[in-house]
């Protein structure tokens, strides 16, 4: 059964009362047309209970916009949804193609500052939320009386004589549902070890965040990044409307799992009796980062699970012994769930 304004609906008993299924939900490919946007492949995809996000497929099928009942979950950056062809791997660069938006997966063979490892550089946050996914497909499907959607696609980070990391990526939700699931597993198809860091960037923004919000999270402990981070180390979990001159600050979370090993992290906002809820599997993704930046036109939450804390101190990637490795041929699973919650 299919929960769906307000009633418990069959497959049979909803079709008495549409001509086609995209009335109530669906997936539909899009191309952007104008600006540093253009050309991008799109995919939009609502499941009628007011959810609704686009998926870019020339950005390793990350998520960019995203709202629920016309209200935006996500923070999104002045920069747009550029297409990779604008992408810059140098130093900060990466920043001139951060869209922002609910998803933007970090990675795959580094994350943080830019750094140096032997003759090897590199940029801020790594090179796979710019490239391309291929053999990209998407479905809507009847399981019984419940009706998927779900987009998949392979992004592929290679170069000759260098690594090569293969991300495949599957990001399914429902009719009716609030929830979105993504499912990846991350391969070293090379013939050598390869490092491996992966970092998921969920961005959340106005009008969701406010000074009214909270972010409800049991932790272990919690590390700060720098100076700035250690003064506002106690005010982690709350929030100050945009200010002048604010310093980000970022905090690496030990998450505390539940039974199944999975982490949770909410945002709530009792103004708007509305919470964005973020689900993790630690088993792959022990570490959380929350990135706090309170900034005017640069007011953000990022809530970040992480599979490593290596490049915390931006310390040469060889000296750090916790930096993880994919051996030739060996594969890594992750998952998180973003849930949309209405309080009473």
């Amino acid at each position: 059964m299919t929960d769906l304004y307000r009633r418990k609906w069959t497959r049979r008993d909803l079709a008495r009362y549409i001509g086609s299924i995209d009335q109530v939900a669906g997936i539909k490919p899009l191309e952007a047309a104008d600006g540093v946007e253009r050309g991008g492949r799109v995919f939009e995809v609502w499941t009628g209970s007011g959810l609704s996000f686009n998926i870019l497929a020339d950005r390793a099928l990350d998520i960019s916009a995203c709202q629920y009942k016309g209200m935006s979950l996500a923070w999104r950056s002045s920069v747009g949804d550029a297409h990779p062809t604008y992408y810059d791997p140098s130093g900060l660069a990466w920043l001139r193609s951060f869209q922002g938006g609910l998803l933007v997966t970090c990675g795959l063979d580094t994350f943080g500052r830019p750094n140096q490892d032997g003759e090897e550089q590199y940029g801020l946050h790594g090179r796979v939320s710019n490239t391309p996914a291929r053999e990209v497909n998407y479905s809507g499907t009847w399981v019984g009386d419940e009706y998927r959607l779900e987009v998949c696609g392979e992004v592929r980070q290679t170069r000759v004589f260098g690594e090569n990391l293969v991300m495949r990526r599957r990001i399914s939700t429902a009719m009716g549902s609030n929830r979105i699931r993504v499912e990846d597993v991350v391969t070293n198809e090379g013939f050598s070890s390869n490092r491996h860091m992966i970092l998921y960037h969920v961005n959340s923004g106005f009008p969701l965040l406010s000074e009214k919000a909270r972010l409800k999270f049991e932790v272990l402990d919690t590390m700060p990044s720098d100076q700035a981070s250690r003064q506002g180390i106690k005010d982690w979990m709350v929030f100050q409307p945009p200010t002048p001159g604010y310093l980000e600050q970022n905090f690496i979370h030990v998450p505390v799992p539940d039974e199944k090993g999975w982490a949770m992290a909410e945002l709530e906002n009792p103004e708007l009796k509305l919470g964005l809820r973020l689900s993790f599997d630690t088993s792959t993704l022990p570490y959380l980062n929350e990135w706090k930046m309170m900034g005017e036109g640069l007011y953000v939450l990022g809530i970040e699970p992480i599979n490593c804390i290596a490049n915390k101190d931006n310390s040469p990637a060889h000296e750090q012994k916790l930096l993880p490795f994919l051996e030739a041929g060996e594969s890594r699973s992750y998952a998180l769930e973003i849930e949309i919650i209405e309080y009473p």
